[in-house]
C-alpha cells in the first residue's frame, strides 16, 4: 500500500493534479490574494 506522500506525489504528476497546481499559481499571483494572506500572517505573528 503506498504512503500518503506517495498517493500525493501521484496526484501532482496527473493531469487533474497539474491543473490544480496552476490554478493555485494563478491565484497565488493575484494581488488581492497576496494582500489577503499577508494579513492572515499579521494576524498570526501578532497571537505570539
Amino acid at each position: 500500500m503506498p504512503t500518503l506522500a506517495q498517493r500525493i506525489s501521484t496526484f501532482l504528476r496527473s493531469p487533474q493534479g497539474r491543473q490544480l497546481v496552476e490554478r493555485g499559481r494563478r491565484e497565488l499571483a493575484k494581488p488581492s490574494t497576496q494582500q489577503k494572506l499577508r494579513g492572515v500572517l499579521s494576524r498570526l505573528s501578532r497571537r505570539r
